[in-house]
Parts: C-alpha cells; structure tokens; sequence
C-alpha cells in the first residue's frame, strides 16, 4: 500500500516538475523572441489630417514609427488615408476631436494596453484675428480656442498617461509657439491676437506643471516652437515662412533632445529655449 502511495507522490511531483519546466522554457522563449525583435516606437498625434499634424505623421512613417493619427472627421482626411494605403500595418486613423472630453476617455480605454512613446500634442485653432480686436471681441471663440489649444492637451495627457507610461520613452510633447512668450510679446510690441497668445501662455504653464509632477514617474514633458510654417493656419500672413517639412525635421530633432533630465523645456525650431 505504502509502495503505491509512493509511486503516486512521485507521479505528481514528476508532473508538477514537469508543467514548471515547460513554462520556464516558455517563458524563456518568449524573452528570446521579444529581445530578438526590435522595439517599434508608437506616436499618437492629435490634428494629423492637415499642416504641422500631417507632416508629422509623413515623418515618423519614414522613420519606421507606428502612427496613430487622429483627427475630427477622417472620412474627409484624404491625403491621411492615402498614406493609409503605403502604411497599412503602421499607420491607423482614429476620430477624435479634443475637446470631446467624452470620446477622448472612449478612445484611451479602447487603446489601453498599447504603449504610446510620443504623446503628440499638435491640434491647435487661432481663432482669427478679427475675432479678437479690443473693442469687439468674440467671447464664444475664446472659449473655443482655450478647449482647443489649452484645455484638449492637458485632457490628452491626463487620459494617456497609462500609455505613455507602459512605453519606453515616455514622452508627453506639445507644440506650442513663441506667441505664448511674454518676454517675446514685449520685444514685438504691439497687442494682438489676445486670444492664441494668451492660450499659448497657459498652455505653457500647465505643461510645466505637468512635467514637475511627472518627472519622478520618469515621463518628460516638453514644448516645441514650429516657428511661423507655411500653412493654412498661416494663411496671408506678410512675411516669409518656413516649409513644413523642415520645421516638422527641426521639432521630431527637439523631440528626441527631450528627457527627463531636461523635462519642462520649451525649444523653438533653431534648438535654442524660447524665452518665458
């Protein structure tokens, strides 16, 4: 009796050796696998369908990045679902207008688990500047512009902050501009566009704020200054411009210079800081 309760103890602890050996091996094989295949870094863009957005995506598509670009109405994205047709495995297109706050949490949770290394804050409105004339301003658009360009990037960051931080860059960027310098708006003189530029101010400060409570997390938050780009957004401005595709080179180049040891930086297009 003794004798077959020892062939059975030594049955189960065959068996149990067993099942342990073959999921070490396992995982071992899975560790040989994910360390033989080379790491593809993800950007999430907002605003991709157009201007600085669009040539952002072109660029990081050429540099072998995953994309997910996002934008209000994709149907009507052409030249996003052409690159679609080239980058069909790297490049997805999703609906998403920031300052929906509603369907940025639906679109983080359908995304969760996918690891974002640039969290790309891009989408931005001037709100024209004859809406912002002392005197008669539109107040509505205001309101539009701070959701847009304040309010929206900071909603981004709080939503996909699980992303960025289960990727290994962990960066959080937005483009702001040199119209949110108060030091800068001294030197133009001149009051103008009271709107942008005071969206831009705040949006810069909430940024830093962001990347003081980030830091220790071991995520950057960062700033980048397109310089004046010819784009719609641009449109009639009297003064030379800088070709998308060389200001879009100049920031993806101040992108990959921001870290944690730098964390808070606000870099114009020239790699030099924009002045506060």
């Amino acid at each position: 009796m003794n004798q077959y309760k020892n062939m059975n103890n030594l049955s189960k602890l065959f068996t149990n050796l067993l099942t342990v050996t073959l999921f070490v091996g396992l995982m071992f094989n899975d560790q040989l696998r994910s360390e033989s295949e080379p790491y593809t870094p993800t950007t999430m863009i907002t605003g991709a369908n157009r201007g600085i957005g669009l040539e952002f995506t072109k660029q990081y598509l050429q540099k072998g990045w995953k994309v997910i670009a996002t934008c209000r109405t994709p149907d009507r994205a052409d030249e996003l679902n052409n690159l679609k047709k080239n980058y069909p495995d790297h490049l997805s297109i999703m609906q998403l207008d920031v300052t929906d706050h509603n369907r940025i949490d639906e679109l983080a949770l359908q995304l969760s688990g996918i690891p974002v290394d640039v969290l790309l804050n891009n989408a931005g409105i001037s709100g024209g500047s004859s809406n912002q004339i002392f005197g008669t301003m539109d107040y509505k658009v205001y309101e539009d512009v701070l959701a847009v360009n304040t309010i929206g990037p900071l909603k981004m960051a709080e939503a996909f902050y699980p992303h960025v931080k289960g990727s290994q860059l962990k960066k959080i960027i937005t483009v702001s501009s040199s119209e949110g310098s108060i030091e800068t708006a001294f030197k133009r003189g001149g009051g103008r566009l009271f709107f942008y530029r005071s969206s831009k101010t705040a949006l810069n400060m909430l940024m830093v704020n962001l990347a003081l409570q980030l830091k220790s997390r071991g995520i950057a938050v960062g700033m980048v200054n397109p310089g004046a780009t010819d784009t719609d957004f641009m449109t009639g401005l009297p003064f030379p411009m800088r070709k998308p595709e060389v200001a879009v080179a100049d920031m993806i180049r101040n992108i990959e210079n921001i870290t944690v040891e730098n964390t808070a930086a606000y870099i114009n297009y020239n790699g030099k800081p924009v002045p506060w």
